[in-house]
């Protein structure tokens, strides 16, 4: 594991920030980690990342808490990063990555309705923080590959954000001066 104090730091603000519902913050923590995973292409970064966020979008639903299995899923998602925490600061590898485990396989042990609206978000937050990382210059095959969607629902996000980020610029110039640009580059 690369980056264990980045992954301490997150991970701790998360429970913190749990602790007080201030899901601005668990978002901004899963982008800091969302920044160092595209550095260092480190999978528990990745992990991390999308876990963080994935909690951040299942706080934010307060309807979700209201569901049969809300409070045995918090009690999990709290136990996993409390002792992932604790097997960061004593260097314990191994623990480290049962924890990280524990931490992934709770967002889908749940059952009934949560557990459906749990795998959705998860699944939008893994394509989500793929294409963060793929803004990031990381290759749309290699950031599919490491978050485990396809190249297809990265392309098609990633897509879908180009059309909504569009810059001034890029607006200024027509469709036709677009083509002949392209024509002009392959002469």
């Amino acid at each position: 594991m690369q980056e264990k104090e980045n992954i301490l730091k997150i991970l701790e603000g998360t429970k913190t920030s749990i602790q007080k519902g201030d899901v601005v913050t668990i978002k901004n923590l899963s982008n800091q980690t969302t920044n160092t995973a595209a550095l260092t292409h480190d999978p528990d970064n990745i992990a991390i990342a999308v876990i963080v966020y994935t909690i951040s979008k299942l706080f934010e639903r307060q309807d979700y808490q209201k569901l049969p299995g809300w409070q045995e899923f918090y009690n999990t998602i709290f136990k996993c990063i409390d002792n992932s925490i604790i097997s960061i600061k004593n260097n314990d590898d191994a623990q480290i990555k049962t924890n990280l485990d524990c931490l992934r396989t709770s967002l889908v042990k749940v059952s009934g309705n949560l557990k459906k609206h749990i795998q959705d978000v998860f699944r939008k937050a893994s394509i989500n923080k793929a294409s963060k990382i793929y803004e990031h210059g990381i290759s749309m095959e290699k950031t599919a590959k490491l978050l485990g969607i396809t190249m297809f629902e990265l392309a098609s996000y990633s897509g879908q954000r180009e059309q909504v980020s569009e810059t001034p610029i890029i607006k200024g110039v027509d469709v036709k001066s677009r083509i002949n640009l392209a024509m002009e580059m392959f002469k």
